[in-house]
């Protein structure tokens, strides 16, 4: 009986989305080489080729997420603004705790410098895009992880290892195992894109940025052998620029293995604040998370900026 509500709730969502589509009219897109996005909660989704998704959108500034392999129904429904979808079980109430290790973070922050990401930085650069199908973006994910590898050397109990997808640009995650499996995740994407698949994108801020902090930060905890209470993952995504498909394919997985996450920050174009202070975005945010991240940026770097 759950097994056929379940189905027949993705069928009605799927219908939404693609009123007009059978499953395998469906299907017979994607070979193709067709792409369903959407750019809104209140728009129903559109098929576009590879080359039109990032001419059209992403060339153009407009913000899409490529919905083509999601089944999920509560995700779908809630990427159509029905916040109150909850197919699986309630989200567990999680208690932060307070600023209260202050010397140990001290003793990590007083050893980051930026040689390492200045260096990583110019690396990442060099590649004439990092696009997620392009030769380029294939050859920029074997150096990250290679690189992350060795960062991650001087704690044999560091894992890092390859997600791959469907396209040739595997994410890469690196795992600090803790005393709890329960999780604590930083992410950042590290394909880019020039506003075409074929454009010269050296992505130093969006998001080679991203990328570099938490390889140094990754550096910092590996030298310190440091052992967490929950487990510590880093992950550097791929396909982001493609309208989210190397986060999607990770968080569809954890989500299907019923992985206790409890708390995702990602870190996006962190090269540059007008304001030199961390920037923290408000919206498709987790309020209580939102403002203990604010409560560590303000004791430790003192203050932040609030952003949409």
């Amino acid at each position: 009986m759950h097994l056929s509500s379940h189905v027949l709730t993705l069928l009605s969502v799927l219908s939404a989305i693609a009123p007009s589509l059978t499953l395998n009219e469906r299907d017979a897109k994607v070979k193709q080489g067709l792409r369903l996005i959407k750019t809104s909660a209140a728009d129903s989704g559109t098929w576009a080729a590879e080359d039109d998704k990032i001419h059209n959108h992403t060339g153009s500034r407009v913000h899409f997420i490529d919905i083509t392999d999601i089944k999920d129904p509560e995700v779908l429904a809630r990427l159509s603004g029905d916040d109150t979808a909850r197919v699986a079980a309630p989200v567990p109430a999680i208690t932060y705790p307070g600023v209260s290790h202050q010397a140990e973070a001290n003793g990590f922050i007083n050893q980051l410098t930026t040689s390492g990401p200045q260096s990583w930085l110019q690396t990442m650069t060099n590649f004439y895009n990092r696009y997620y199908s392009s030769s380029y973006g294939t050859q920029s994910s074997t150096w990250l992880f290679n690189t992350v590898k060795s960062i991650a050397a001087p704690n044999s109990r560091i894992t890092v290892t390859r997600f791959s997808h469907s396209y040739n640009q595997p994410s890469i995650i690196a795992r600090i195992p803790g005393s709890s499996p329960s999780l604590i995740i930083v992410g950042a994407h590290f394909d880019s894109t020039g506003g075409s698949p074929t454009a010269r994108a050296p992505g130093a801020d969006d998001n080679g940025s991203g990328c570099v902090v938490l390889m140094e930060a990754l550096r910092v905890l590996a030298n310190a052998r440091y052992t967490p209470r929950n487990t510590m993952e880093f992950h550097f995504y791929s396909g982001e620029e493609g309208g989210l498909r190397g986060s999607g394919d990770i968080w569809r997985s954890y989500k299907s293995t019923g992985k206790n996450v409890k708390a995702f920050v990602n870190t996006d174009m962190a090269g540059y604040s007008p304001s030199g202070k961390i920037s923290s975005y408000n919206d498709y945010s987790d309020q209580g998370l939102l403002a203990y991240v604010r409560r560590i940026a303000s004791a430790y770097l003192g203050g932040y900026t609030t952003d949409t």
